[in-house]
């Protein structure tokens, strides 16, 4: 069986940066889910390629650098995306990357959405930013997205935050494996018919 492809796009713009820490949660959370499959984990820093996409917004050509990274986001099978929230929304240079996606290349995509801010007030950027538009990339949005403020980092492994993490990069994995939810057991299912019952009793 083939390994899954997994493409991580995180567009903090400092080092260290809490985005690329929810980025590299979120991975964790969904390559754990995803055992034992074998998935192959493709980082892209947008930060890294920033000149690269100016230069491509304005000319149309993308650099060896920036077009390794266009790639490994079109080829993948899932993708987890994570921006800092600024005015609102998405990050500017967020924005330009996906600007430059081949047409289509994330259509049917299962994509996990992740966002950093300062405080809880952004949150809401998530439904009112992200959610259009992967919807309007044709992308298949998970249903579990992860906000992370600042205040959030304190308790990322016992708190709410590992929680939403962990049913985030499961949210994923079911979406990328077409699974639903595991079925629960019936504990009805194995009763012994009544007429059984009157046997023993007449017995």
């Amino acid at each position: 069986m083939s390994a899954l492809r997994l493409a991580v796009i995180t567009a903090g713009l400092t080092q260290p940066s809490s985005t690329r820490l929810l980025a590299d949660r979120l991975t964790e959370a969904t390559v754990a889910a995803l055992a034992p499959r074998e998935v192959v984990v493709e980082v892209v820093e947008v930060r890294d390629v920033a000149h690269d996409l100016t230069n491509h917004v304005l000319t149309g050509f993308a650099s060896p650098e920036l077009q390794v990274r266009l790639d490994a986001i079109a080829e993948a099978d899932a993708v987890i995306v994570a921006t800092p929230v600024y005015a609102a929304s998405y990050s500017g240079l967020f924005k330009m990357l996906v600007d430059v996606l081949p047409k289509d290349s994330l259509r049917d995509t299962p994509v996990l959405l992740g966002a950093t801010g300062g405080t809880a007030r952004h949150s809401l950027a998530i439904d009112h930013a992200l959610r259009p538009l992967f919807a309007h990339l044709g992308a298949l949005v998970a249903p579990v997205a992860v906000f992370a403020a600042s205040e959030d980092w304190g308790s990322v492994d016992a708190g709410s935050l590992g929680a939403r993490i962990e049913r985030a990069g499961t949210a994923l994995a079911r979406l990328l494996l077409g699974n639903a939810a595991p079925e629960r057991s019936d504990p009805f299912e194995d009763v012994t018919p009544f007429a059984a019952l009157l046997g023993e009793l007449h017995g």
